[in-house]
């Protein structure tokens, strides 16, 4: 009986460990460097470490010229959270999701809207980009016009420049759900792209993350 109670137990126990360990967290940003990502920027006489740096365990981003972290790695079927503020004059940005061919100012992928007064908007860009949001479908059909925004469901749920927000997107199984402070501002099916590189833009003025990992799902 002994030995039956003990079996049961490691049993127990082991299925405890499995299932604490199946949620895996994945640190995009370390707060200590950018190994992590490789930069891409629109000016080859810009030095990328102008654009994108640490400093103080913040990533700083100078929002002149456009363009963006990508991480190196791919990714698919994640929760993935990111907080941001504007230290000045809030402008435009973007969370780009599931990245996917060549780097160029705006890549082929879906963007988590980060422009101010804006967030939460999804974004689709590049041709076969789409998604379906309230049995509505959207598609980017062709390169020459690359891109297509959706607005959020709900008023801003942003904080004023200098605050921290928090972004909270989950990608799975071709769903989509952005998150800004706590409110579901959009959720969508049937999305065309849903594996590839997580992207932070550079785009109009100075902007700061912190806090940036995913868990895979």
């Amino acid at each position: 009986m002994k030995t039956l109670l003990k079996s049961a137990a490691f049993i127990f126990m082991a299925l405890l460990v499995l299932s604490c360990g199946s949620e895996k967290k994945t640190v995009l940003f370390n707060g200590e460097n950018l190994d992590n990502w490789s930069i891409y920027t629109g000016d080859p006489d810009v030095s990328p470490k102008d654009v994108f740096w640490v400093e103080d365990g913040i990533l700083n981003t100078s929002g002149d010229p456009f363009g963006y972290l990508r991480s190196k790695d791919t990714y698919s079927n994640y929760k993935l959270h990111v907080e941001w503020r504007w230290p000045g004059e809030p402008t435009n940005s973007g969370v780009l999701l599931n990245v996917q061919g060549e780097d160029r100012i705006f890549p082929h992928c879906i963007e988590a809207q980060l422009k101010y007064g804006q967030a939460g908007d999804i974004v689709l860009m590049g041709a076969g980009a789409g998604v379906t949001v309230r049995d509505s479908a959207y598609l980017v059909t062709s390169d020459e016009r690359f891109y297509l925004s959706i607005p959020k469901f709900e008023e801003s749920s942003e904080k004023a420049p200098g605050e921290w927000n928090t972004y909270e997107i989950t990608s799975l199984d071709g769903k989509l759900e952005l998150v800004v402070n706590g409110v579901l501002q959009h959720s969508a099916t049937e999305v065309s792209m849903n594996e590839g590189n997580i992207a932070l833009q550079s785009e109009g003025s100075p902007l700061q993350f912190r806090n940036v990992y995913l868990v895979e799902l």
